[in-house]
């Protein structure tokens, strides 16, 4: 089957071809870009598909986000504007929710920012407390990196005034030694065994459902970056495809519940870059976050001599190495501050100086879709050193241009201005070199629709702020390089052979625009929507 469109603005995210007018689709794969004049004998032979002028772009590639969890959320009290501004608003909802759940029941919650509030401070035990005082309480701050539980929830977890810290993580307390109910990295897991689990068919129902919003924001594939609970997701996806998922998705296993299991492995077969859904590799978490205070940071915290805290062990990542190297698979570590990419760089170059990895790429290498076998997530302050060893050893760096843009009231808490400027330091980043992509990180930030691609362009290439503050104009980038990072760079740091381009060879996967993003003011990108989505040459969605 062959399809002709024409008549479009269609950026290729190619370097040395960036635009053309039409392509020529057959069998669902690109066969030929080019001018209207290219096409000219094509279109008196067919009628082709009119593209009316508007703009087209590959469709967009989120290299690390969530989806089980943005699924999960979607049933779950939204904790953050425009519906809740206040802790006084959040109890009177976990109050209504209280009425719809059953004794025994758990109320949830996610997206709570403690810089959004009109109290200025997050929530604590008792402030669920009287939404809630019968009902076990469990809500996810926007990091995704701490949780708030009220008293019937730490009561049922065990957890008192003597339970220790667990590796890894913290109970914060008051100043009499009791809980507050805020738990910090894996100190989720000694309340996590308490709670129930949806059902295979709730989740694989509402992965289904969050397909459809992906398809509405020109979203065609995505990378799982791991569950915070043990267990994989890979049987959920691949039921959820069979239900009608359009999105090809890179799963990426967390090592701190599978490094002990002596039958786990990964097959050629499980990574093979051209299944629909796959697995690419191991996640670890190696610091926190910005706005939690938790990322390791080469300078303390503002007004503090915090510099946040490490999470994973030496031991473990030298296991997953191990593991990798068997395999041939990605190794992909969280590390947002200073000191947790150094250790997280530093290891990797040890790593390929000892060649043990198994040829120069791998996975996708073999049928030239080559990937980097090691990705750095988040990088929110590389140091010089980091940012030029990665670059002399392709080592991928994934960045979030959402998360200071919406977060701006906590990162403002614990940074001055200065260093709010060299955050994320995308043009200094590409200038060194660096393999780099964009994605959002979905749900784990404070954003009504975390997954919009429209505001993380808007971050990148404004370099502002939701609310208007300067975040470095200096570290901007232009929306033809944006598109890239989210499109043909995010693609190729998933393993996903075929995709991210408009370009011969390549799959028709693409988003039709409402407004021409290339020329349309910066500050108003979060104002452009997709009207269709294709995926394989085939319409998917219409807005």
């Amino acid at each position: 089957m062959e399809q002709l469109f024409y008549n479009g603005k269609i950026f290729t995210s190619q370097e040395e071809r960036p635009y053309a007018e039409a392509m020529l689709v057959r069998d669902g794969r690109i066969v030929r870009t080019g001018s209207m004049e290219d096409f000219t004998q094509r279109l008196e032979q067919t009628d082709g598909i009119d593209l009316e002028g508007r703009t087209v772009i590959p469709g967009f590639v989120d290299a690390h986000m969530h989806p089980v969890m943005l699924a999960e959320y979607s049933r779950q009290i939204a904790c953050l504007p425009p519906k809740i501004n206040s802790i006084r608003e959040l109890t009177e909802e976990i109050g209504r929710q209280r009425e719809q759940t059953p004794e025994g029941g758990w109320i949830r919650g996610w997206g709570y920012d403690e810089g959004k509030y009109e109290e200025r401070r997050g929530p604590n035990r008792y402030d669920l407390d009287r939404g809630a005082p019968d009902r076990p309480v469990f809500l996810v701050r926007s990091c995704e990196h701490i949780r708030c539980v009220n008293s019937r929830a730490l009561e049922i977890a065990g957890i008192t005034r003597d339970t220790p810290d667990p590796p890894g993580g913290s109970i914060d307390r008051d100043e009499r030694g009791e809980p507050t109910g805020i738990l910090r990295e894996s100190a989720r897991d000694l309340v996590l065994p308490f709670m129930p689990e949806q059902t295979e068919e709730e989740l694989v129902s509402a992965l289904v459902d969050l397909g459809q919003l992906l398809l509405s924001q020109g979203i065609v594939a995505v990378a799982d970056m791991g569950n915070l609970h043990p267990g994989g997701n890979y049987e959920l996806f691949r039921k959820a495809a069979q239900r009608g998922m359009q999105q090809r998705v890179s799963l990426y296993y967390m090592w701190d519940y599978f490094k002990d299991d002596p039958d786990f492995a990964l097959t050629e077969e499980l990574m093979d870059p051209q299944r629909q859904i796959r697995i690419a590799g191991l996640k670890l978490i190696g610091d926190g976050s910005i706005s939690g205070r938790t990322a390791w940071l080469q300078e303390p915290y503002l007004n503090t001599e915090d510099f946040g805290m490490p999470v994973y062990a030496d031991e473990d990542l030298e296991s997953a190495i191990r593991f990798a190297d068997r395999c041939g698979c990605q190794i992909s570590v969280h590390a947002m501050g200073g000191r947790a990419i150094d250790r997280i760089v530093d290891r990797a170059v040890r790593e390929q100086a000892a060649a043990s990895w198994r040829g120069s790429d791998f996975g996708a290498a073999a049928k030239g879709h080559a990937a980097p076998r090691w990705r750095v997530e988040h990088v929110t302050e590389p140091s010089e050193h980091a940012m030029k060893l990665a670059a002399e050893r392709g080592i991928a760096f994934v960045s979030q241009p959402i998360f200071e843009y919406c977060e701006i009231e906590t990162y403002r808490a614990n940074m001055d201005g200065e260093r709010l400027k060299r955050l994320y330091p995308y043009h200094t980043m590409l200038a060194r070199g660096i393999d780099l992509s964009f994605s959002t990180d979905a749900p784990a930030t404070s954003w009504a629709v975390p997954s919009d691609p429209f505001s993380n362009l808007k971050s990148a290439v404004s370099r502002r702020a939701y609310d208007g503050t300067d975040i470095g104009q200096d570290e901007k980038v232009d929306i033809e390089t944006a598109i890239r990072l989210y499109t043909a760079h995010a693609a190729r740091v998933c393993g996903f052979g075929g995709l991210g381009q408009l370009a011969p060879g390549y799959s028709a996967d693409f988003a039709v625009l409402s407004e021409d993003i290339f020329t349309m003011d910066p500050d108003r990108l979060d104002q452009a929507q997709v009207e269709e989505t294709y995926i394989r040459g085939r319409r998917v969605y219409r807005r």
